[in-house]
């Protein structure tokens, strides 16, 4: 019986412990939305290169004279 008892006061604290977590929602977003946007700056920088807008052109130019 003692042994009950114990297992459920660790069970609450784990839950309690569990539901502590409130907050970290936030910062997981601001983490995520700054790694998405140097993301998209990375590949705006290559998109915009000469090289890659260079074959970008060709591959949209070939696609644009193709004949049906």
């Amino acid at each position: 019986m003692a042994l009950r008892v114990r297992l459920r006061g660790w069970w609450r604290a784990r839950r309690t412990a569990v539901r502590r977590d409130e907050g970290m929602t936030t910062s997981e977003y601001a983490v995520g939305t700054i790694a998405a946007a140097a993301f998209a700056a990375v590949l705006y920088k290559i998109v915009t290169s000469g090289a890659v807008s260079g074959a970008l052109e060709s591959v949209i130019g070939k696609a644009l004279d193709a004949p049906f």
